[in-house]
């Protein structure tokens, strides 16, 4: 009788819940949404599943395809997807992996003992909303495949030749049905994540290719270093106020911790938190523990080498992290993440595992690099006299209650409704555009925020100086969530911020402007969804007596190209000052027939890197970036 060996990967090794029709009906539940976002999810889903190979010691490659012809292939050199016969479905285990909800071996312990894929409904969810989808897998010294549509298996998997080594190789072109607003890839968000995902497994190649141009464009990932060459990566455009990067690692019966850190002289923190390599951009139990660790320990040598005397106060935990960047990973036996999003770690006992394994290593590292530590607490002392120095301004930023509803900006015109999850703030840049905007405004649940120009750059100033620019201080007291540890999400006055600028390169400079200042100051806003870009039409367009408003200079091409021989008059509007009210509310103001965009973080890292470099003080960073992605720099799409 044969005895089975750890590691091994059988079809018994795979748990069934329930049956797949529910994707194709309500695909939004299960990737999130059916725009760019949720397309780009597919790829997530079967690069995780490669990933969880690398996790669990038997992958060390994941080749990414971007296909001429619309598809993406993912190839790994793991153990392959067993295809013998399941117990309970009596199909083979490829096949149920394939086209069943919530099996996978993620829910058995013994085939993974860390994995991101949670929820096991990956590569099935992709195969349902795929047209069609390639599964070829190599193991047990042969090939086999099997090919399927819309999630139906077109034949039972088929052996179609010899292999020496393992592997899984998943091919597949996302449905049009789904996916209307587009089936096209971007290569820069995919280069992104996995580049993160080389970063957080390191030793890991992923190697990205994207087919679709006249001239293939390829991408090798490995990172020997794994998280210090993630913090170096981020800290390219910054300048550190200390070379050594620290780096602590610690693992215990069910979990593991990996920290990187280095400090800069910048004012902005760069905390990024990973569980099981999900990005957990809302935190959790394991930020928590590091926070906590990090601030005791910085107060204890920042003391006992007397940076702090004894009549100085402690340091606080934005003290602290005034310039840090730092990421967090821990590998999760049992991962307790807050809904299907996972984007923040529940499990208390990590709390305490973190802090005591970063009380153990960090005083320990400060100790032997003193001359280094040094530097560190007195750049974390130089932020505490800047937060104390700012508490006045700060206070006037807090929400204000009812009573104190005249501390509010003095040139916003509020909107009547007291419901938060109805009303609606406008941001717009300059009085000429504010008088039409009010005019045109539904008083109900719209309120108008007036903006004079250009506000200050929040990333190269320090939150002191930040709080004592009007333009700044109105919009934060505004949005009435307070900010940095007094952010209150429960507290937002609007569940929908919309920044409204001329269609132009000074508009677009207000909005890299705000976003800027959103994202490094009241991220949880946009987080939440609440911040939008509101797309003013660049031309107005008169056809007899109809008139048609047109976003910008291809949408106008279009249309003339469509009504060629038709007597049309084109107008281009100079701003939003130019529109009357009536144009101003049918454009960008009326829900019915306005175009908003949603401002989104779909990776916390690739959004901070963009900042850093468009907004910072490293110039060739800068006009590389903007040379590398000038398509259509109108709107930043984070």
């Amino acid at each position: 009788m044969a005895t089975e060996k750890p590691g091994q990967y059988k079809a018994s090794e795979i748990t069934v819940l329930e049956g797949l029709d529910p994707v194709r009906k309500r695909p939004g539940m299960y990737i999130g949404s059916t725009g760019p976002r949720g397309l780009h999810h597919l790829v997530w889903e079967v690069v995780d599943n490669a990933v969880d190979e690398a996790m669990a010691g038997y992958c060390t490659r994941i080749e990414v395809t971007l296909l001429a012809d619309g598809g993406v292939k993912v190839v790994d050199n793991g153990r392959g997807i067993p295809v013998d016969k399941h117990k309970v479905t009596k199909e083979s285990a490829l096949t149920t992996v394939l086209t069943t909800l919530h099996a996978g071996g993620k829910f058995d312990s013994g085939a993974y003992q860390v994995s991101g894929g949670l929820h096991g409904v990956g590569v099935s969810v992709v195969n349902a909303l795929s047209i069609r989808l390639e599964a070829e897998v190599r193991r047990d010294g042969a090939i086999y495949a099997q090919s399927f549509e819309l999630g139906v298996p077109k034949a039972p998997v088929k052996k179609i030749g010899e292999a020496k080594k393992n592997g899984t190789s998943i091919a597949f072109w996302p449905s049009p049905v789904t996916f209307t607003e587009t089936t096209e890839f971007n290569y820069q968000t995919i280069a992104g994540r996995l580049r993160e995902m080389a970063f957080l497994n390191k030793g890991l190649e992923i190697r990205l290719l994207d087919e679709r141009g006249e001239e293939p464009v390829h991408e090798n990932f490995l990172y020997k270093q794994g998280l210090i060459d993630f913090v170096k990566h981020l800290n390219t455009s910054r300048e550190p106020i200390h070379g050594r990067i620290l780096q602590f690692e610690d693992s215990a019966d069910q979990h593991e911790l990996d920290v990187a850190m280095q400090w800069t002289s910048g004012y902005t923190e760069t905390v990024l938190t990973f569980a099981n390599n999900i990005n957990t951009h809302e935190g959790g139990t394991h930020e928590e523990g590091f926070r906590t660790a990090l601030t005791r320990a910085l107060n204890e040598f920042a003391r006992a080498k007397g940076i702090l005397k004894e009549k100085d106060d402690n340091l606080s935990g934005e003290d602290v992290r005034e310039g840090l960047t730092a990421i967090i990973s821990v590998k999760v036996r049992e991962p307790q993440f807050e809904g299907q999003t996972k984007t923040k770690l529940g499990n208390t006992e990590i709390r305490s595992y973190v802090t005591k394994a970063m009380n153990r290593m960090l005083p320990e590292w400060l100790e032997r690099n003193s001359a280094e530590a040094r530097r560190i607490a007195e750049k974390c002392v130089s932020a505490q006299k800047a937060r104390q120095a700012a508490r006045k301004a700060r206070d006037l930023t807090r929400r204000k209650t009812a009573l104190e509803s005249a501390s509010l900006p003095g040139k916003l015109a509020d909107c009547s409704s007291r419901e938060a999850s109805l009303s609606e703030l406008f941001i717009v840049e300059g009085d000429s555009a504010a008088g039409p905007a009010k005019q045109a405004r539904d008083s109900e649940f719209q309120a108008i925020l007036p903006i004079r120009g250009k506000i200050l750059n929040v990333e190269k100033a320090r939150l002191a100086k930040a709080l004592q620019n009007n333009e700044v201080q109105g919009i934060i007291t505004a949005s009435g969530t307070g900010i940095g540890d007094e952010f209150d999400i429960e507290k937002a006055r609007y569940h929908k911020i919309v920044m409204l600028a001329d269609a132009d390169v000074d508009g677009s400079h207000i909005r890299t402007l705000l976003l800027t200042l959103f994202f490094r100051h009241l991220r949880g806003l946009i987080e939440a969804g609440f911040i939008y870009v509101a797309v003013p039409p660049l031309y107005r367009v008169k056809m007899g007596k109809q008139v048609i408003y047109l976003k910008d200079d291809a949408a106008l091409a279009t249309f003339m190209a469509e009504n060629e021989g038709r007597k049309i008059t084109p107008s281009r509007f100079k701003g939003l000052g130019e529109m009357n009210a009536d144009e101003l509310w049918d454009t960008a103001m009326n829900p019915d027939t306005r175009t908003l965009m949603r401002v989104e973080i779909d990776d916390a890292a690739i959004a901070d890197e963009m900042f850093t470099v468009l907004m910072g003080d490293d110039v060739q960073a800068r006009k590389s970036f903007i040379q590398q992605n000038a398509k259509d720099v109108r709107f930043l799409d984070i």
